[in-house]
């Protein structure tokens, strides 16, 4: 039996005419399952009897189901999900005052090895299917009307645990799972997805002429530094990078982030300011500051607010826009990782 939910919109159209039925039972089924959210076939009350009667025969409705679940202070929410194969990631809600923004997880593990991160305490064990990012997405508008009926997801960053541009036909369609208009129809300028900086994978990216957000993971502007924090530098360095993000405003004219994780002592230097600042310079870019969640098991510690604010007015002084992320769930297992560290510790 197939998962109904790893079909994107098109291979479900092809799907229905293999299994005999016109194309339109796609339209009819996403509207079911993402618009109405009903993930019992017997309730879809639109379709004949024996055609439900046929899904049932052939198809299931599977979703992770919730193995351990963390609520903020500040109502971040963070569920660590079980997949069929028994493997778990976590997926977050973050609150913000434009709506609710969805961290979901691209891998089981990780292989990027960024020495700050979570993450990448278990290596990667396999790629997350379409049903499997989408569970995560089903999953959490499930939890979130068992405490409010009127709340659900209304943003997706891929920025959980794995790498989406190293699984990325899945995660390509994934969003246009979740942006299709039959389905979640999310807008495609509240997706966002994250990269260390995967050079090919940039390049494609820019031709798939989609409008959705791209963030790539800097946390340092010289190569011997980022050598050190995220080895993919040594593969695709610094110089690389910003000739593959040339190439994606060029194509889409799309203003990209550039996240910038602050460690104390090891890249919160004016020096660092600067370097960012030069590195940015003359591209439609923005930086996204970005406050340590302090690991156990690494060395690095956040930068003291005093640094924070030094950094951030050297780069408005160099006229380079700059946010600072707003922090969540910092009284909990809040960076990608933790929880699923401590489950299987």
């Amino acid at each position: 039996m197939k998962n109904l939910y790893a079909f994107d919109f098109e291979s479900l159209k092809e799907e229905m005419v293999l299994l005999g039925e016109k194309p339109y039972r796609a339209k009819q089924l996403f509207q079911w399952l993402y618009q109405k959210e009903i993930d019992d076939f017997s309730l879809m009350s639109d379709l004949s009897l024996t055609f439900r009667a046929l899904l049932k025969e052939k198809y299931f409705l599977g979703k992770p189901t919730i193995s351990d679940t963390q609520i903020a202070s500040d109502n971040t929410i963070k569920l660590l999900v079980e997949l069929n194969d028994g493997h778990k990631v976590e997926t977050a809600l973050l609150r913000y005052r434009y709506g609710n923004a969805l961290c979901v997880s691209t891998q089981v593990g990780c292989n990027m090895n960024c020495s700050f991160c979570a993450s990448g305490l278990l290596k990667k064990q396999r790629n997350l299917s379409v049903e499997e990012m989408v569970g995560q997405l089903l999953v959490m508008n499930d939890f979130l009307k068992s405490i409010n009926d009127e709340e659900k997801v209304s943003h997706v960053v891929l920025m959980g645990t794995g790498e989406p541009f190293d699984n990325y036909e899945n995660v390509l369609r994934f969003v246009r799972l979740i942006n299709h208009p039959f389905g979640l129809a999310l807008g495609a300028r509240k997706i966002t997805i994250s990269t260390c900086g995967l050079v090919p994978q940039i390049y494609q990216f820019a031709d798939e002429g989609l409008q959705v957000n791209l963030a790539i993971s800097l946390h340092a502007a010289n190569n011997k530094l980022r050598n050190q924090l995220m080895p993919i530098n040594k593969a695709y360095p610094l110089e690389k990078i910003k000739e593959a993000v040339e190439y994606y405003l060029l194509k889409t004219n799309r203003r990209v982030t550039f996240e910038y994780l602050l460690l104390k002592d090891i890249n919160d230097s004016i020096r660092d300011a600067h370097e960012l600042a030069n590195y940015i310079n003359n591209l439609q870019a923005y930086v996204n500051l970005i406050p340590y969640n302090e690991i156990k098991e690494k060395d690095y510690k956040r930068s003291e607010m005093s640094n924070v604010q030094i950094f951030q007015k050297v780069l408005t002084s160099r006229q380079v826009t700059s946010t600072l992320r707003k922090e969540f769930g910092y009284d909990i297992s809040a960076a990608c990782g933790q929880l699923r560290a401590k489950s299987s510790g």
